[in-house]
């Protein structure tokens, strides 16, 4: 290589998938050159799209029945189940029945040291009983002697109208992981007011209302996973134009996917072992392609961060935003943001592939009740918008 050159990007991992789910770290560390020999999934639903979708790659079920991640591993990844951590789950924290399984990727990593680790989860983990969810994340990796960098990332940063904010820990034994997850950095984003809502589609939760709304302006708010049972959750899109009964309504699935970084459909062999309306919680719970990929292509060409100024952890304080364990560390990450990038975004009017499902009479009037009669800030005009398709949605009944 001549003087002044840039050094070519390093060859691909070879990685092993843990809760792998529908694949979405996975497909955005492949967008980036990297591969998968190994995925874990017990879901039979996910687990089928992943049959579908990596034929090549072997597939396990149980990750407690997991031995040992193969030889030539050198990336385990694991977005381990978010359900007891999540405000939208069950809160029982670290130390419930699913979201506690993070221990298994410690026990693999004790029996076989591999040189990077990609996790993935909800930001409540970092508030939830005092963040001891990544306290105990956080002494493990330090148990086992690995350094480790996390941040807060969303989703929008890369172009998709899905406001979507995840914590990201890269984790190495050999180097510095802030190289990979701090070595971009946008700057904080201009969130419009709530009344700029008339400008373009706002993404709302009518299942909510009462003590807030997961409102989001150009975008959707956080794809939940639903129910259990597969009783789908999708948020609900006022469209700034339309005829009362056309402006209000939910998205089709395959826009749902899309929003995620997926191709449509992505998630149909699902439906060979269930309902298709379980196809709602594998996206809902799935990891943004997108994100992953930059991850992916931050891997194998490593950049630079800057540090000066970085402050102490000082953990009597709740988890920062990110924060990173590298030299004499721990400290917080004072000059990194949830935007690593800001990639062009399509307004989602235009995104949409899909007409909306319109929300039924039903849902709307049990929104409109729960949502007038809270303290909660109301758009201006939303509630005449909301009335006029209560009105057209029974009238049309």
């Amino acid at each position: 290589m001549k003087a002044g050159e840039d050094a070519p990007p390093r060859p691909g991992l070879r990685a092993a998938a843990l809760f792998a789910g529908i694949g979405g770290i996975e497909l955005g560390l492949h967008r980036a050159g990297h591969t998968t020999q190994l995925f874990c999934e017990v879901d039979p639903t996910a687990a089928a799209v992943l049959r579908d979708r990596f034929p090549s790659s072997d597939l396990v079920s149980d990750v407690r029945e997991v031995t040992s991640v193969p030889r030539d591993t050198e990336i385990v990844t694991a977005g381990f189940p978010c359900q007891d951590l999540s405000q939208a789950g069950t809160t029982r924290g670290i130390k419930g029945a699913r979201s506690g399984l993070v221990g298994e990727v410690f026990r693999l990593l004790k029996h076989r040291r591999v040189p990077w680790l990609l996790i993935e989860n909800v930001p409540f983990m970092l508030r939830l009983a005092r963040g001891e969810a990544m306290a105990v994340v956080i002494a493990a990796l330090d148990a086992l002697e690995y350094r480790w960098a996390y941040r807060i990332v969303d989703s929008r940063a890369f172009g998709l109208p899905h406001r979507r904010r995840r914590v990201y820990l890269v984790a190495s034994a050999e180097e510095d992981p802030r190289q990979v997850l701090y070595a971009d950095d946008f700057g904080p984003a201009v969130e419009p007011g709530k009344d700029a809502w008339r400008e373009a589609a706002c993404g709302f939760y009518w299942t909510e209302g009462t003590r807030g709304l997961g409102w989001a302006h150009d975008a959707v708010p956080t794809l939940k996973g639903g129910s259990a049972v597969g009783i789908p959750s999708a948020p609900a899109i006022i469209l700034p134009y339309g005829d009362p009964g056309s402006r209000i309504g939910m998205p089709d699935l395959r826009d749902a996917e899309r929003l995620q970084g997926f191709d449509a459909g992505w998630t149909e062999a699902a439906e060979s072992v269930g309902r298709p309306s379980l196809r709602w919680r594998l996206v809902g719970n799935a990891v943004t392609v997108d994100v992953a990929a930059w991850i992916g292509r931050r891997l194998r060409d490593p950049g630079e961060y800057d540090a000066k100024g970085d402050t102490p952890l000082a953990r009597a304080q709740p988890w920062p935003t990110a924060a990173y364990n590298v030299g004499d560390g721990p400290k917080v990450a004072l000059g990194v943001t949830e935007w690593p990038v800001r990639d062009r975004r399509t307004p989602l009017v235009d995104f949409l592939e899909h007409p909306l499902r319109p929300l039924s009479a039903r849902a709307t009037r049990g929104f409109y009740s729960r949502f007038s009669s809270s303290r909660l800030a109301k758009p201006e005009g939303f509630l005449e918008a909301l009335q006029a398709h209560l009105k057209a949605m029974e009238q049309g009944a």
